[in-house]
């Protein structure tokens, strides 16, 4: 299986993208342990950001170009 660097702009997107997923985590745990406020929809879209940074990030790789 051939591999490409992906360009610096695509990792650091990917970088930026999975970023803000911790730090939508992050608010989720504030909030549900030191607030005691359940926000239901903040721990599946900090995973599906996390995942999204991981596709773009394997996209990079096998896609020449991107």
């Amino acid at each position: 299986m051939k591999l490409n660097l992906p360009t610096k702009r695509t990792f650091w997107i990917a970088v930026i993208i999975a970023a803000v997923g911790v730090v939508v985590y992050a608010v989720h745990l504030v909030m549900d342990y030191l607030v005691k406020v359940v926000v239901g929809y903040l721990q599946p879209a900090a995973f599906l950001l996390v995942v999204v940074a991981f596709v773009l990030l394997c996209l990079g790789l096998t896609r020449k170009g991107l």
